[in-house]
Formats: structure tokens, C-alpha cells, sequence
């Protein structure tokens, strides 16, 4: 824009083109810039969301012990967990009753900490005893149980502890599985409903070649323990992988 000459005084533009130039790229920035705000918040928000969860059912095939099992990424609980390789351990959740890894669908079930009984949890390691629980009923738990039982839910027998047994408020419950060997829980069991966690009964048990599964629920599932026991069973059975594919395993009762 040329300058403006009124008789002998020059008057400079209100607003030259190095002035306009300047602020149509610095416009054109802060534009860009408010894209890569938004990009970047959505995508944050929604790690956010996911909080450490995966909705990939790509497999990740983990080698544990003598066992390799192969399992959807969404079924592995902790992120760092979730390599193709060999590891002393690995942390699952599923659904319950579907056994079905993380979904943005179901993500209510996964946060929601007043709903235990929507989730199991399992840890899987290499066995370091020869006996899992069922197999340490007899030898060991049953000369702790103070010799008082009672009805427990759904043919289960409660068995509680010597004062001097070490398992504190613990209790014990006991059944018979469909095939005839024992089975055996530990639970803490809560004042109310209200209170159980998803952590309130665990039960360990050995499978595959050399491999120890010790899975945790909400005290609310009990009476679908013999239900639970084969899905487990199940479930990890069709997860080992010999010679590069999946078999179905003989399980070790």
C-alpha cells in the first residue's frame, strides 16, 4: 500500500502489507496449532479412557516355565505384559460368565469396582509346588479346619480354621468336582454383600505341563464354582501352543 501525500505532509498506511503478511502466517499458526490441540487431545483422551486397557485381539504368545500359551492382547491385564516372550508371569482378566478379554462395550465392567462379580482374574506362573490346592486339602488344610462345618452355598462345605492355623478371619470351602477330586477355596469372606471385591476367593490349580494358575473372584460367585472351575480349565487349555499352534492340553487335576 503506497503512502498517502495530503500538500507537503506524507501520511504512513494504517496497517502495511509486512504488518498483514505477519498476522494472515501467524493466523494460519495458531489455526494449525488449534488442529493439533484437538488431534492430540482426542488421542489423549482416549489413552485416558482406555486407562492401561486394549481392545487388540491381536495374540501374544508368552512362553512361561515349559508352557507356551498363546492369548488376545486384550485379555492381558498390564501393558508391559503384552510381549511375544518369556516371562516368569502373566496377569489375565475376563468377563464372567463370557470369558471374553477388554471391550470399549464392556468397559463399565472393567472400572466398575461395585460390580466384582462381572470379572475373574487370573495369574499364571511356573508350578512351585508339586500339589495345587485340591491336592493340599487332604495333607495339609484339612488338619487346620477346626472341626465345625457348615452348609456352604451350592454343595460347597464351610470349613473354618484353628485360631492357631496362620490363615487369620480365612475360610475354606470345600466340594467334590463332577469328575470326583476335591476342590478347595480360600475366601475372606466380607461383613456384607456390599463389601465383596473382586479379590475375596482364590483358588489355585496346575495345568499344562508345569504350569500353576491361581485365579481370584467376588465371594458373589461361589455358587457357580463347579461352573467357573471348567471354564477356567477350558479356557486356558485351548491356549497352549505347541509347534507353533494352538492344542487343546490335557489338564492336571
Amino acid at each position: 500500500m503506497a503512502a498517502v501525500t495530503t500538500g507537503n505532509e506524507e501520511h504512513a498506511p494504517l496497517i502495511s502489507n509486512r504488518f498483514l503478511t505477519r498476522l494472515t502466517i501467524g493466523v494460519a499458526m495458531l489455526a494449525g496449532l488449534t488442529v493439533a490441540i484437538s488431534a492430540g487431545g482426542r488421542m489423549l483422551g482416549e489413552r485416558i479412557a482406555l486407562a492401561g486397557h486394549t481392545e487388540s485381539t491381536e495374540p501374544v504368545d508368552i512362553v512361561i516355565g515349559q508352557d507356551q500359551i498363546r492369548l488376545p492382547a486384550n485379555t492381558i491385564r498390564f501393558e508391559e505384559q503384552r510381549l511375544t516372550s518369556r516371562a516368569e508371569h502373566v496377569d489375565l482378566y475376563l468377563t464372567w460368565p463370557e470369558m471374553n478379554g477388554y471391550s470399549n462395550g464392556e468397559r463399565t465392567r472393567f472400572n466398575d469396582a461395585t460390580r466384582p462379580e462381572g470379572l475373574i482374574f487370573l495369574n499364571l506362573s511356573q508350578s512351585t509346588m508339586s500339589r495345587d490346592m485340591s491336592g493340599r486339602l487332604e495333607p495339609i488344610y484339612s488338619h487346620l479346619f477346626d472341626d465345625r462345618p457348615e452348609p456352604g452355598p451350592a454343595g460347597l462345605t464351610l470349613q473354618r480354621l484353628k485360631e492357631n492355623s496362620g490363615y487369620g478371619d480365612e475360610v475354606f470351602f470345600t466340594g467334590i468336582l463332577p469328575d470326583g477330586s476335591d476342590y478347595a477355596v480360600r475366601c475372606m469372606m466380607p461383613e456384607n454383600e456390599s463389601q465383596s471385591t473382586s479379590a475375596d476367593c482364590q483358588r489355585d490349580i496346575h495345568i499344562g505341563r508345569d504350569l500353576s494358575v491361581l485365579y481370584r473372584f467376588s465371594s458373589r460367585l461361589l455358587p457357580q464354582w463347579r461352573a467357573m472351575e471348567a471354564r477356567v480349565r477350558d479356557y486356558l487349555g485351548r491356549s497352549f501352543v505347541e509347534n507353533g499352534r494352538s492344542v487343546s492340553t490335557a489338564l492336571k487335576p
